[in-house]
């Protein structure tokens, strides 16, 4: 067998010059404004010097977009995976998509006759007449309906961009009903239009959990180290990977934001000595606001990755400040990492160098880059949805960024120390002791500081921008999600979606890992790729070329075509 041989590394003069001109071949097919916008969402990487991103900035109009909108961002990736909640979508079937959920926000029962209304898409269906004359009755009405063929412990209302449009005080109707009823009744404004993207509805969901549910249970569970998981939404199970190995070390989790997770659990969200935080965009307002109003700190986790699972246990454990916890911790990432190392061993073997990229909203293109580094694979290039900068650039920015107009479409709610339940978890003497110690609170750096310099950073990629990073730099495979999937397959290139796993899953600690290695083995050394050839690499395209541009002169008409002499007792055909 010929000796495997390892390729030269690009010297990184010629990545950057590479990176660069990357940049550059997909602005040019821009108009110039266009361009010059998006040139400042299209970045080279320096983890050392990291340069400002254009970041939550709307869409230009006729680009083909990977975003949601604000109705998505709330509805359908915050409050939708409460299971015993009764979710009623006000305005038009059509905005009904996400009362579907079909994220694959996966629950399970704890107790007999446990309720999980997921599976249930209820919209009041707005038709002409409420569009003309509102819809408030209408609402009135979908709620009474619901309320007693399902006797629910609470009903939330979502607002569609109709809804916003012709006037409909959801929230008059929800505190009316909530006295009629006697359950808890809540109302989120989150028309679709609010923001640039499906972002503003994480913000808006946010306020809504905070003021009208977090805090309404007092009593917490009973156990030595407990803690909330923000921003984990249970895709394909990734929340029950996490708590069984958290199980295994001794931690307990009151609640999960919001995967597989009960209204009460949320209600109680406020009793734990710890919040950790998946996915920053989503929820890091909910850890600000519950360390503001009840003294709860928050620290930034990840258990993507096997590296990144080991190194979240040990920050726990560190916070609680126990040796029995640490211990206990310790075994656990040995044992996981004995279980893991054939399958990543072998895997690596096959995988290592090849090159990815990720384009995923949330904190996935981010997270996912441990994975593939776990296996020896190279992260070219990666971008957000609907990201922020402190997504990209880290929390030290935030002073920095300037509240726009887009912004002040969302509230903005006053949070004081609670007089009664302000709790802090830790002294001043005990956390200065931690933090000289090594530990870090609120510590989110950002994405571009833990990806290679030179890598490419794209927020928001286009269509366009897809098509040209595979022409001009090859990836193995992209992750992505679902609108862009099966036109990454189309050019010969494997897909594995993010958005909502397709069937697979889950993904996060340590059995997650190896379900991923695997997965992705699996998906780069299938041969059905290479027999994937896009119909324009076969066949001739059509192409239209414009006749006149207005900045030019105008051309001279066309001669006319000649025609053909007719045949005997025939008429004259054009040719």
């Amino acid at each position: 067998m010929a000796p495997e041989i390892t390729p030269l590394p690009i010297a990184p003069e010629a990545a950057a010059t590479e990176a660069k001109a990357t940049i550059d071949k997909m602005l040019k097919a821009y108009p110039a404004k266009t361009a010059r916008k998006r040139a400042k969402q299209l970045l080279v990487n320096d983890p050392e010097a990291i340069p400002q991103i254009g970041a939550n900035t709307r869409t230009i109009p006729g680009i083909m977009t990977q975003r949601g909108c604000t109705y998505a961002g709330c509805r359908g990736v915050v409050i939708g995976p409460i299971s015993d909640i009764l979710h009623i979508t006000h305005g038009p079937i059509g905005c009904g998509y996400y009362s579907w959920l079909t994220r694959r926000n996966l629950v399970r029962p704890r107790h007999a006759g446990d309720t999980n209304y997921l599976q249930y898409a209820m919209s009041t269906d707005m038709m002409e007449e409420q569009i003309i004359f509102g819809g408030e009755k209408k609402l009135r009405q979908a709620i009474r309906e619901a309320f007693d063929i399902f006797h629910p412990k609470a009903i939330s209302i979502y607002s569609t961009c109709p809804v916003g449009l012709i006037g409909d005080d959801v929230h008059a109707v929800a505190r009316e009903m909530k006295e009629e009823l006697g359950i808890n009744v809540f109302a989120f404004s989150c028309e679709g239009y609010k923001g640039v993207s499906q972002s503003a509805g994480h913000h808006i969901a946010n306020n809504g959990v905070f003021k009208h549910m977090i805090g309404r249970l007092d009593e917490g569970d009973k156990a030595e180290f407990n803690i909330n998981l923000l921003g984990e939404y249970n895709i394909g199970g990734d929340a029950w990977a996490i708590d069984e190995v958290l199980r295994k070390c001794g931690i307990h989790v009151t609640a999960t934001l919001s995967g597989d997770v009960t209204y009460d659990q949320v209600c109680k969200a406020h009793t734990v000595d710890l919040n950790t935080v998946m996915c920053h965009r989503s929820i890091n307002y909910m850890a600000e606001m519950m360390e503001k109003k009840y003294g709860i700190p928050w620290i930034k986790v990840n258990f993507v990755g096997a590296e990144a699972t080991a190194k979240s246990l040990r920050k726990i454990a560190a916070f609680f400040e126990s040796k029995k916890l640490t211990d206990r911790v310790e075994e656990v990432i040995a044992e996981g990492m004995a279980k893991l190392k054939p399958v990543r061993d072998a895997v690596t073997a096959r995988c290592k160098g090849k090159k990815a990229a990720l384009f995923v909203g949330g904190s996935r293109a981010h997270s996912y880059q441990h994975l593939f580094a776990d296996i020896g694979m190279e992260t070219i290039a990666a971008g957000y949805e609907f990201a922020h900068r402190d997504d990209y650039e880290g929390r030290a920015v935030l002073p920095t960024i300037k509240v726009d107009a887009d912004s002040r479409n969302i509230e903005e709610i006053t949070v004081e120390q609670d007089p009664v339940r302000y709790n802090p978890r830790k002294t001043p003497e005990q956390t200065k002791a931690l933090e000289e110690g090594g530990f870090s609170f609120k510590d989110y750096t950002g994405m571009m500081s833990e990806m290679k310099k030179n890598a490419l950073v794209i927020d928001d990629i286009s269509h366009h921008e897809i098509e040209k990073l595979i022409e001009l730099r090859h990836p193995d495979i992209i992750c992505s999600g679902i609108k862009d999937k099966f036109i990454i397959e189309k050019m010969g290139i494997p897909c594995k979606q993010l958005h909502s796993y397709d069937y697979g899953g889950p993904y996060t600690a340590f059995e997650g890992a190896a379900n991923f290695y695997q997965e992705i083995d699996r998906m780069l050394h299938t041969k059905v790729w290479k027999y994937v050839v896009p119909s324009w690499m076969k066949e001739p395209q059509l192409q239209a070329t414009p006749i006149y541009n207005p900045k030019e002169p105008k051309p001279k008409a066309a001669a006319p075509a000649p025609v053909r002499k007719p045949e005997a007792g025939g008429e004259a055909i054009p040719e």
